[in-house]
């Protein structure tokens, strides 16, 4: 049987690493074997091509290059870990892929959303999510969160090259990750991200359960 392939979208400081830890425990118990990654990145050519675009220092960077960079590291992440996941039955849990960058790319660089669509259709031979997770979160939350996180690329204090961006843009984003789960509701479940991680948590695993259901093999719910 064909593996799953699941995504958290959103924009930064929603809290995706967190709710991805939890539902790969979540997932491990219904029996799955799961592939926990992340985008850009999963594989040693994405992650040298993840230092390029969060690098601060390259603020030079026009747009259409970001775009192309970060479909480069999806065509990789695609054909390296996706498909041979698929094809042997497991499960693969990503945090971020297309919609990040018709979100992104498009409707917060302004880059025109079906060419964005068209250079990642190229990038992954069409291949979307069984499930895409949207966690959804104001900007001015999610840019606080992100930019005073641990453990991340950016500068403590200022984020990365993309977290440094204008509260503006994150406004885009995210008025482009809720109009993408407009156009596709039987694939973007959009979660409501703010206040208590319990609960974001029981939402994210009510939205895979019926996915789950479907091939018998959902637990029960958490407490």
């Amino acid at each position: 049987m064909r593996g799953l392939f699941l995504t958290l979208e959103g924009p930064d400081g929603a809290g995706k690493t967190t709710q991805g830890t939890r539902l790969v425990e979540y997932l491990r118990r219904a029996g799955l074997s799961v592939v926990s990654t992340r985008e850009p990145g999963g594989t040693a050519i994405g992650e040298r091509i993840r230092q390029l675009l969060l690098d601060e220092t390259h603020r030079e960077m026009a747009p259409v290059t970001e775009m192309l960079l970060f479909a480069a590291s999806r065509a990789q992440f695609v054909r390296e870990v996706v498909e041979p996941a698929l094809a042997k039955g497991v499960t693969v849990l990503s945090e971020r892929y297309v919609d990040a960058s018709l979100a992104y790319q498009g409707y917060g660089r302004g880059i025109d959303v079906a060419l964005v669509r068209q250079v990642n259709e190229v990038a992954t031979g069409g291949l979307l999510p069984d499930l895409t997770l949207l966690l959804d979160i104001d900007p001015a939350v999610g840019l606080e969160r992100a930019r005073t996180a641990g453990g991340k690329e950016g500068v403590a204090g200022r984020g990365d090259r993309l977290e440094q961006e204008t509260l503006a843009f994150y406004e885009r984003v995210r008025a482009g990750f809720l109009q993408l789960a407009r156009e596709s509701p039987q694939r973007i479940v959009v979660i409501d991200a703010q206040g208590d991680v319990e609960r974001v948590h029981r939402r994210v695993i009510e939205a895979v359960q019926g996915l789950l259901a479907g091939r018998k093999m959902a637990p029960e719910s958490p407490e």
